[in-house]
């Protein structure tokens, strides 16, 4: 009975996938999606039907659909620290909160808010000493790059000046079979 209060309470109880990737979409437009979610399943070739196909797949792009559906479109208040940790089908929506009218979104906000997102992640990188901890590897070089033709490997075979070739006839190079065919 427990159980059946806590599906009551949670406005994804009952909701397909396809259903509600096909309510945010009416509403809010693939663009909006992707620029707020930045999951590209809605950039590239956008559908529902492919959306809902990679979100079937995707567990952490699903609980982030999922989540912008609960806090965003039914603008339910944020979740408790300890309903955070649960996928969002799990959570338990108090008694009291009732889902309201979906948040007016618009790309200029979902641009201050990745600026923001990225603000911050980069202070916690200075802020925390966060750096990588491998090595600086030694530039290799490729036997095609510029500097290993002219700078010797050491190999005598290397040293020796290679014989030029021939250049060859506009119609050899422009058909490789032409020195073996019939004239």
């Amino acid at each position: 009975m427990n159980d059946e209060i806590n599906y009551r309470n949670n406005p994804l109880h009952g909701l397909g996938l396809k259903a509600l990737v096909t309510e945010l979409v009416e509403h809010y437009g693939f663009e909006i999606l992707y620029a707020y979610l930045n999951i590209n399943c809605f950039r590239t070739n956008p559908s529902v039907d492919s959306s809902v196909k990679f979100l079937k797949k995707t567990d952490w792009a699903r609980e982030k659909v999922e989540t912008f559906y609960l806090y965003q479109f039914k603008n339910l208040p944020k979740a408790s620290s300890t309903q955070f940790k649960l996928p969002p089908r799990e959570r338990i929506i108090p008694d009291g909160q009732l889902p309201g009218e979906p948040a007016e979104l618009s790309l200029e906000d979902a641009a201050r808010l990745n600026q923001k997102k990225r603000d911050k992640a980069a202070s916690w990188k200075q802020n925390s000493g966060y750096h990588s901890r491998k090595k600086p590897q030694q530039q290799r070089r490729s036997p095609f790059s510029k500097d290993a033709k002219n700078k010797p490997s050491g190999n005598a075979s290397d040293s020796k000046p290679k014989p030029k070739t021939k250049p060859q006839s506009s119609e050899q190079s422009f058909n490789p079979w032409s020195k073996w065919e019939k004239k």
